[in-house]
């Protein structure tokens, strides 16, 4: 019997510690498409993803680049798609932030290498510029009902501190019960000064993150689009769902309209991950949400995501919970207790 799923792609800040030989432990098989990678990163003088998943050693200094995180997620994540079970049918493809790119190549639209090429220019870029940072902070409780009223005061916050002169902050990424926020220093120190510390971590800083998806990205969506030009996409073999909740068809995709937006708008513009999910669970009903790996933090976004729109009854953490105790319908292959689900 066949099971429907949903394919979703985390984003940077995936690749951590326990990660480490994620390529190595789960996909030895693979390696000739590794070894692709490693080249192309060979030409621009890097080291190769296969290098730096088979170190000894773990540096939070290292690891968390945008040169080298963001390889080394794509390879993962690819590869995990990669792997279904036969009897998983692939119905839509999504991603969270730089998801998104590895979403194109999951789905079809890039090839495996011009996937690579893609994030590793972008991810290069963003590190060698570094334009602001990133915050994140929650609008919901522990329990995750959704509180519209506190997610429309953080953002009126968000706003006013970007109206002081020398301040920059904006929504970055609408991710589940979270805000990311980017900005400027200024802005981030402002946002932090004004808001009190909520369980236990946030406002928390995301290391080597720069103000991805806001207008302070303007030059690097500039160089990214000097440098990968639109004949690398291609038509996708499965529908994908951008960071707008738009959905691009199989056959029926622009794809220069494709290209400027991969480069355009989901560099410059918030990225709203909530409503790609919730795009996703209403247009395609799957049986499945199945988070690749590396790490397995995007899964509580996506479970937010979904008991905020009251998917399939879904309204809290305990309601989450008790369904997917009585039948997972949220899988993320990061987690070794799940991945057998998805690749059988």
């Amino acid at each position: 019997m066949t099971r429907t799923a949903v394919v979703i792609c985390p984003g940077r800040g995936t690749y951590n510690k326990p990660e480490l030989g994620y390529l190595h432990r789960h996909h030895a098989d693979k390696m000739s498409m590794f070894q692709r990678f490693d080249a192309l990163r060979a030409e621009a003088g890097q080291e190769g993803v296969t290098t730096l998943d088979g170190a000894a050693r773990f540096a939070v200094s290292t690891y968390s680049r945008g040169d080298v995180a963001s390889p080394l997620i794509y390879a993962a994540a690819l590869a995990d798609a990669q792997s279904l079970a036969d009897d998983i049918e692939v119905v839509a493809v999504t991603g969270n932030s730089m998801g998104w790119y590895i979403a194109l190549a999951a789905a079809g639209a890039l090839s495996a290498e011009n996937g690579l090429r893609v994030v590793n220019t972008m991810g290069s870029l963003m590190q060698d510029h570094l334009i602001g940072g990133q915050l994140v902070y929650p609008f919901t409780d522990d329990s995750w009902v959704d509180s519209a009223n506190q997610k429309q005061a953080l953002l009126q916050d968000v706003s006013d501190i970007n109206a002081v002169e020398g301040q920059d902050l904006a929504l970055s990424i609408d991710l589940g019960g979270m805000l990311v926020l980017a900005g400027n220093e200024a802005g981030l120190a402002a946002f932090e000064a004004s808001h009190p510390t909520v369980q236990d971590r946030f406002p928390m800083r995301l290391p080597n993150h720069a103000a991805f998806h806001t207008s302070l990205q303007a030059p690097i969506a500039a160089e990214g689009r000097a440098r990968l030009k639109p004949d690398m996409f291609g038509q996708p073999r499965h529908p994908m769902i951008d960071g707008r909740g738009k959905i691009w068809w199989p056959g029926a995709t622009d794809t220069e309209a494709l290209w400027d937006y991969t480069l355009g708008h989901q560099v410059t513009e918030p990225y709203d991950f909530t409503h790609a999910i919730q795009t996703a669970a209403r247009e395609f009903a799957s049986d499945l949400f199945i988070v690749t790996g590396p790490g397995a933090t995007l899964g509580g976004a996506v479970a937010q995501s979904l008991t905020m729109a009251g998917w399939s009854g879904m309204t809290d953490k305990a309601s989450f919970i008790a369904r997917q105790e009585d039948s997972p319908i949220l899988v993320a292959m990061g987690r070794e207790d799940q991945r057998a689900l998805a690749t059988g």
